[in-house]
């Protein structure tokens, strides 16, 4: 079995609990936990990436972007939010 190394648990500690807190404020429901869970996931990851070639080096805990993570991450999730909000007509 391969180690998952540990700036990735870190991303996904850190991704998950913006999720939870995501879910409270907006009184979620279980099931939208998993949408945030999911959306909170890419935004984190797609930060990372973007930190990762931008070389941006703002807030760094070991490998992992935390700033651009944490921005990206809360964009996906108000995105996300916005786009699964029924409108009214």
């Amino acid at each position: 079995m391969l180690p998952i190394p540990p700036a990735v648990v870190l991303s996904a500690v850190i991704a998950s609990i913006y999720a939870a807190l995501f879910n409270l404020w907006r009184n979620g429901s279980p099931r939208d936990l998993v949408f945030c869970l999911i959306a909170a996931w890419v935004g984190f990851a797609v930060g990372q990436v973007g930190g990762w070639l931008l070389h941006l080096g703002w807030g760094m805990i070991g490998s992992v972007y935390l700033v651009e993570g944490t921005v990206l991450c809360w964009l996906m999730l108000f995105l996300m939010n916005w786009l699964r909000v029924p409108r009214e007509r």
